[in-house]
Order: C-alpha cells, then sequence, then structure tokens
C-alpha cells in the first residue's frame, strides 16, 4: 500500500506547515536526498506545545509531541515533494528532547515519531536514529525532530 493511502487507511491528516521561524527553507532535496528541517509539535489549534520533558511534561505526553511532530515533517516532506509516495525510505531520525537534568528515557519519547513512519512507510519507515536530551529547545518545545529521507525520481 503507498504512503498516501496509508494515510488515508489510518485516517491520519497532516498539519498545515508553520511558517519558518527564521532564515531557512522547510527541506533541500539534493541528490535523490531530502533533508527535512527541524520541527515541533504544533497542536491542532496552530500552537505549539511547550514545555521540559520530566517536570512539566510527562513521558506519555511527549511521545505524543513527538508524533505530532512527525505529522510536521511528513508535511514538510509532501509540501516539497508533492506527495508521500515519492519517499523511498526514511534514512535517519534525529530527536531532540527538552530533557529535565537526570531525565533518560529519551527513546521511550522520539519513539512517538519512530512508530508513526513505520504506521505510514512500513518497513520503509524503520530508520537509523539518535534521540538526546537538550537543556532547552527553541519556543520551549519538549520535542524537535528531524529526519532526512530517500526519494524515489
Amino acid at each position: 500500500m503507498s504512503a498516501e493511502a496509508r494515510l488515508k487507511a489510518l485516517e491520519i491528516i497532516l498539519p498545515k506547515l508553520p511558517p519558518a521561524a527564521g532564515n531557512y527553507v522547510p527541506g533541500t532535496l539534493h541528490n535523490g536526498v531530502l533533508y527535512l528541517s527541524g520541527q515541533g509539535p504544533l497542536l491542532a489549534d496552530g500552537s505549539f506545545a511547550r514545555g521540559t520533558v520530566g517536570i512539566d511534561v510527562t513521558i506519555e505526553e511527549a511521545h505524543g509531541h513527538a508524533r505530532r511532530t512527525g505529522l510536521v515533517l511528513l508535511s514538510a516532506a509532501r509540501l516539497i515533494l508533492g506527495s508521500l509516495d515519492r519517499v523511498e525510505r526514511v534514512l535517519s531520525v534525529f530527536g531532540m528532547v527538552n530533557a529535565a537534568p537526570g531525565f533518560g528515557d529519551h527513546p521511550k519519547v522520539i519513539n512517538g515519531c519512530s512508530d508513526l513512519f513505520v504506521e505510514v512507510f512500513g518497513e520503509n519507515g524503520r530508520h537509523a536514529r539518535a534521540a538526546v536530551g537538550m537543556g532547552s529547545l527553541p519556543l520551549n518545545i519538549p520535542v524537535e525532530i528531524t529526519a532526512i529521507l530517500a526519494v524515489k525520481p
């Protein structure tokens, strides 16, 4: 089943991509590889989730925020490629967690995005990954994630 068909079957609606908060683009396509800029958890009302995981955001909430961030990344990929069916494979995900000192469950948080990519792309959604903690993130968002995708011509 194609990625676009999976989205429909799973009743997943991608959010509208938020405007860039600086002098950058949502992604760069070069030699068959799409490099997606870091995105955060966009809420249904168009605002971003905020908070520090382990203080005012639980692991479960942060997992959901990572999934929402994955939806924004998919939205960026669709905008650039025209269709997610052009994605050949998710190569890599880099997940950053705005974490309290001593927090150690970064992988559990970023699984929210990784699980989404496998839902949408099947085995081609499995990827290399880093899940790391940060002392802070822009706008005090709880997660920021980037991704690198292989693209069909």
